[in-house]
């Protein structure tokens, strides 16, 4: 048994994962998993750095989380910051200041290796759906499409669309305008297209949805009363209930989306260009492969990383 810390800095959130590997058995035991909304990639797209406001946010994060690593006696450590952090011409404040808070150097990895940490997080243990199995994994900065089955990883690509992203380029925090979400679709559109001559979308029988924009899609679709990780974690969804809260979330302001019961903060003002991102995903994979299973997982790269330490 290993007690683990993994940690994914991606463009909106920080989140930390300790948890107790046992490789053997393979089982993974949580015993903390938490979230900070940094919204580290603020301005990233437009300016090509890290925003001062933005660094402290996540240095303040990471302070925060380095007293929980020491206080739960993690034994291995591995921090991973992905599309912000890739982009940032800045990006060695930002690495220096982790490790100076956090005591380990924090690695940007590469798309493709984003993509395999998703895959592994997500499918690992999954019951009740068919292969081949394609991952999304839906982020701030950029979303991961990965292919594969119960033996790996077949294919995979990232493109350069994201929640936070899309929302500073085209749709803003409040209600999407019509424009704003042709301007949108079009730039979904142009990436997934590329991303269809890397990843092959015919074969899919299982859509897998990961990370914050897909899970709280999904609260939403339940219309649960609070972030249920337990109802949401396997939920299966229909592609017209997809493009329905897709459409009710575009249509409602900033404030009466934070009101919403599961709704976490920093996620209101973005979640709607997200809920976007995702239906045209579907779509497409609808047009490509017939009618695949959606499923939504609370499993994702950090328990991928989380599983890299085993």
């Amino acid at each position: 048994m290993t007690r683990v810390a993994a940690f994914d800095c991606g463009t909106n959130s920080l989140r930390l994962l300790i948890a107790d590997i046992d490789a053997d058995a393979g089982t993974a035991t949580d015993v903390v998993r938490d979230m900070r909304i940094v919204r580290l990639g603020q301005g990233v797209d437009a300016t090509g750095a890290f925003a001062p406001e933005a660094l402290e946010r996540a240095f303040a994060a990471t302070e925060e989380f380095a007293a929980v690593v020491r206080r739960e006696g993690a034994e291995r450590i591995r921090f991973t910051a992905t599309s912000a952090t890739r982009d940032a011409a800045n990006r060695e404040v930002f690495l220096s200041g982790i490790e100076e808070r956090l005591g380990v150097r924090p690695e940007v990895i590469s798309g493709d290796e984003e993509a395999a940490l998703s895959f592994d997080g997500a499918t690992r243990g999954l019951t009740g759906a068919e292969a081949p199995y394609l991952v999304c994994d839906l982020g701030g900065g950029s979303t991961e499409l990965v292919l594969g089955d119960d033996s790996g990883v077949a294919a995979a690509w990232s493109m350069d669309i994201g929640c936070v992203r899309l929302t500073e380029r085209h749709t803003g925090r409040e209600q999407i305008t019509a424009e704003a979400r042709a301007a949108a679709l079009a730039d979904i559109d142009a990436a997934l297209d590329e991303a269809e001559t890397h990843v092959s979308l015919s074969g899919v029988r299982t859509l897998v949805g990961v990370a914050g924009t897909v899970t709280t899609l999904t609260a939403h679709i339940l219309r649960l009363d609070g972030y249920r990780p337990e109802r949401i974690h396997g939920a299966r969804l229909q592609a017209a209930q997809v493009t329905a809260a897709a459409r009710e979330l575009a249509e409602m302001t900033a404030g009466e989306r934070a009101a919403l019961p599961y709704m976490h903060p920093g996620r209101a003002d973005v979640i709607a260009t997200g809920a976007l991102i995702y239906d045209r995903v579907v779509e497409r994979l609808r047009d490509r492969a017939g009618e695949p299973a959606i499923l939504t997982s609370e499993r994702d790269i950090l328990d991928g990383i989380a599983w890299s330490l085993s």
